[in-house]
């Protein structure tokens, strides 16, 4: 009973930064008639698609959390794993704020540059406590690369 229950803070946890984003989505006030107002890449999504994908994406990310958090086997330090993952969360909400909140699209490009460049490191660290879990964050990490792109084009084009 204690592993389902550190399975739901694991996924809990690991929707924070959704959370937090929601707040300046597309979706509030304002957010939405300033984004739809931009010239994006052909490449942009349908907002259903970013919907479906962050949730499969912060749910992979919960169960590595999971993973790495019930591995009794490792004898590696899990603290640079915590705090690489409490990064990662952190930049991930800060991006939702620069990019839709402030509409400082410069800033937010940069925000996911190191958000990808955390991002990597935290696979790494997990890596020797749990290859699963490291391979988890991978599809994490290629979709902000793809984010990275529609962030850098609205850059560029607006």
């Amino acid at each position: 009973m204690k592993k389902f229950w550190t399975f739901i803070l694991a996924l809990v946890i690991s929707f924070i930064p959704g959370i937090i984003g929601g707040f300046f989505s597309p979706m509030s006030p304002g957010a939405n008639e300033w984004y739809n107002g931009l010239i994006q890449s052909n490449l942009t999504p349908n907002g259903w698609v970013f919907t479906v994908a962050w949730i499969i994406l912060y749910t992979l990310l919960g169960i590595a959390l999971f993973i790495i958090m019930n591995n009794t086997k490792t004898r590696q330090n899990k603290t640079t794993a915590y705090v690489m993952f409490a990064a990662q969360m952190g930049l991930n909400a800060l991006w939702s704020y620069l990019f839709f909140g402030l509409q400082f699209v410069g800033g937010a490009l940069l925000c996911l540059v190191a958000l990808i460049a955390v991002s990597i490191w935290m696979a790494i660290v997990f890596k020797p406590i749990s290859r699963a879990a490291s391979y988890l964050v991978w599809p994490y990490i290629a979709w902000l690369v793809f984010a990275f792109y529609l962030n850098a084009t609205i850059l560029m084009l607006n």
